[in-house]
């Protein structure tokens, strides 16, 4: 059996009522709970080979949710794959200390977008320095494999940016160097900061000495093998949740299991066991605020420089632009023959599906070709 986040909801009940969330959580958690039953309604579908009729329940489509992400990232991979350039690529990871986790809790719109103000801003200093205009592709992960809070922006940085004329220049000659993570840490430690007590200058007091006790961490990873691996690599990211279900490997009566990477020791795996509600209580930390942007674009990669100039440097750097592929209806394959496709017939809703085909929906297969 498959087990799910949707199952731990189911056996918390109307007792999450009782765990303190604020009313978008409760909304968010409802959706997950609710995702492919019968309470969302669906539809009845016909195969097109061996004439099958099966019924499917519709999705939520909450960005949070761990059935809903698939045809999202393929969606977004497949526009990246049209911006790509010829130049090296960067994964960065900028992270935020622990000492922010509590005013994350509270006021996590704040905290995460400072984040991506900080992140851009930082490597925008060091693209002036060598004169260029830089571009990036920003995503926001808050968790940790133990569901712990855990703020970082994921950053594909390509590895040099634009000049006043609007050429492509490398960040260094070999192209497989972008800038000194120790100095990046510095400068992002310094620009959060100085956001963070402009929004919120009580609040960054009482955390001051424990944010400037360590050093930040930054992390750049070698340039990819190639442009195409850099979109679908970042894929990876872009529609990532707290937990996926594959990761749960029991639910009982009080508790659930779930494997994680211990990366302190190698990136050893590992089982946790938390009760019902510590398990979603920490999935909550991870329910963004509403209409909050998680990805974002930047620089020559932002919607308004692509839109004039990005057709112009491709044209330059004699990239052989794919055009949009134009998106073709999703058909899923029959589950009885696994051959044919599924065509939708009929839709219903939270009452269920109609007479005809709770009365005779085996009578009908053949009929259906």
């Amino acid at each position: 059996m498959q087990h799910e986040v949707a199952h731990v909801l189911d056996k918390l009940g109307q007792n999450i009522e009782n765990l303190g969330f604020n009313t978008w959580q409760l909304r968010t958690l409802s959706a997950v709970r609710r995702c492919r039953t019968s309470a969302l309604g669906g539809h009845i579908d016909g195969c097109d080979t061996c004439g099958n009729i099966s019924i499917s329940y519709n999705s939520c489509r909450n960005r949070h949710c761990p059935k809903c992400q698939g045809n999202k990232r393929e969606d977004w991979i497949q526009a990246r794959m049209t911006e790509l350039l010829p130049v090296p690529y960067f994964h960065v990871v900028f992270t935020l200390p622990a000492s922010i986790n509590s005013l994350a809790i509270h006021q996590p719109k704040i905290v995460y977008d400072t984040l991506f103000e900080a992140t851009w801003e930082t490597l925008q200093q060091f693209g002036k320095n060598k004169e260029v205009q830089m571009g990036m592709i920003a995503v926001l992960h808050t968790w940790g494999q133990q569901l712990s809070l855990h703020p970082h922006l994921h950053c594909i940085v390509p590895g040099g940016g634009v000049d006043k004329e609007e050429q492509w220049k490398n960040s260094r000659s070999d192209g497989k160097f972008l800038f000194p993570v120790k100095a990046l840490s510095k400068v992002f430690r310094a620009k959060f900061c100085e956001k963070l007590k402009a929004k919120e200058p009580i609040k960054y007091e009482q955390i001051r000495q424990d944010l400037w006790k360590k050093p930040w961490v930054v992390f750049a990873k070698k340039p990819f093998g190639n442009t195409k691996s850099v979109v679908e690599y970042l894929g990876r990211y872009t529609h990532k949740i707290a937990i996926s279900n594959h990761r749960i490997k029991s639910i009982d009566n009080q508790n659930v299991t779930f494997d994680y990477k211990d990366y302190r020791v190698a990136g050893a795996k590992k089982q946790m066991t938390l009760t019902h509600e510590e398990f979603i209580r920490r999935f909550s930390l991870h329910i963004l605020p509403k209409r909050f942007v998680k990805i974002r674009h930047y620089g020559f990669l932002s919607s308004t420089w692509k839109r004039k100039k990005l057709k112009l440097l491709q044209e330059k750097l004699r990239v052989k632009v794919l055009e949009k592929v134009e998106k073709k209806p999703f058909l899923p394959k029959c589950p009885c023959c696994k051959t044919g496709n599924l065509h939708r017939i009929a839709v219903f809703d939270q009452r269920g599906p109609p007479a005809w085909y709770l009365g005779g929906s085996q009578s009908l297969s053949s009929s259906i070709n």
